[in-house]
């Protein structure tokens, strides 16, 4: 007998903006199952079998598109056109000062007031496994120089992989990009229970240091001998209230950490993989990009409406987690960080790859 919420197709159709919001949904040949909304291109669900072969939805989300317009905005969605925070909104770019909406004050957070994860994507179902969503971000847009069109595939691969790939290009002015995926992730499959128990390795030795607003400050930290250090595996709970700056800035944990091993190419690589001892499930990440940021769910609050979730649960504090690869928040202002500027007719491209398996 099913446990999760059986999510409806119906309860998704809307006109936005003047566009249709849907509720899509991928399958592979072992019984997985995604669902997204071309609204903020978010998943709303994943169901993926336990050690016994049992279904659980493993990602929260909302099982309407009100609930998803009224809970926390960046659950399940895609993040651009800038993710992570920008120093108090500014930056130059070729000597001139631009100022993106100041939308957690006194900085830009994940693209502003309405970045991506507010907006409508084109939509078209390539088949069962595949789906394709577009969006232009046009020039001025939150602020953000350039016309900058984008395209994500999502697709479902018998390997129980699911893989989001992007490409975008600066069509016509020089301008900024940097893309994560934010999904919150509960490997039990009870999507209101704690995710202190599940345990995390982390295929990094560094981290970035933050300013008491969250803000990268340039500086790269040694992980050695803090409770920041997953690079042997360890339980969320085992040291999340140790007293640490950066778990008491984030309220648990929420930093970027440096890979060690980047992808070189293409082909993504591994930067972490999350067990569940209860169920068994794993997850494995993997991306193109040189960071990632973790974060344990900090700032959810059982709240009505929007920590409201599917089949009426509420998401509390720790219920759920985060794995975001990306460039490094707030590059723009930090020459030493890898570059997030896009010239005239240059293309970005990457990918990020969740991997669920059973151990």
């Amino acid at each position: 007998m099913a446990t999760y919420t059986d999510l409806k197709r119906d309860d998704y159709r809307a006109t936005i903006d003047g566009k249709p919001v849907d509720l899509f949904t991928l399958r592979n040949s072992r019984g997985m199952v995604v669902r997204i909304t071309n609204y903020g291109a978010k998943i709303e669900q994943i169901l993926v079998a336990d050690r016994d072969g049992t279904l659980g939805d493993v990602v929260q989300g909302y099982d309407s598109i009100d609930g998803a317009m009224g809970g926390q905005p960046s659950m399940g969605s895609f993040i651009g056109r800038y993710c992570g925070r920008i120093d108090g909104g500014r930056f130059t770019l070729d000597g001139v000062d631009h100022q993106t909406s100041v939308n957690s004050p006194p900085n830009t957070v994940h693209g502003g007031e309405r970045g991506s994860r507010f907006r409508v994507f084109d939509a078209r179902q390539l088949d069962e496994a595949n789906l394709e969503l577009t969006y232009v971000f046009q020039d001025g847009e939150e602020g953000f120089p350039g016309t900058l069109p984008v395209r994500l595939a999502y697709s479902l691969g018998d390997d129980n992989a699911l893989t989001i790939a992007w490409t975008a290009v600066a069509a016509d002015k020089t301008t900024i990009a940097n893309f994560t995926d934010h999904t919150f992730f509960n490997l039990s499959g009870d999507l209101g229970s704690s995710i202190l128990d599940h345990v995390a390795t982390v295929h990094a030795g560094r981290y970035l240091a933050l300013n008491d607003t969250a803000v990268p400050t340039g500086e790269v930290v040694d992980v050695t001998g803090t409770p920041l250090d997953f690079r042997i595996p360890a339980a969320f709970g085992d040291r999340i209230a140790d007293d640490h700056r950066m778990l008491v800035l984030g309220k648990g944990y929420d930093l970027h950490y440096v890979i060690d091993e980047p992808a070189s190419g293409p082909a993504p690589a591994l930067q972490a993989r999350i067990h569940h001892p209860g169920s068994g499930r794993t997850l494995e990440v993997l991306s193109t990009e040189p960071g990632l940021q973790l974060y344990t769910g900090n700032f959810l609050e059982g709240k009505a409406p929007r920590d409201l979730g599917k089949g009426g649960t509420l998401y509390t504090k720790h219920s759920a987690f985060c794995a975001e690869p990306s460039k490094f928040p707030n590059s723009i202002n930090i020459p030493s960080f890898p570059s997030t500027v896009l010239r005239p007719g240059q293309w970005y491209a990457g990918s990020i790859v969740y991997r669920f398996g059973v151990a």
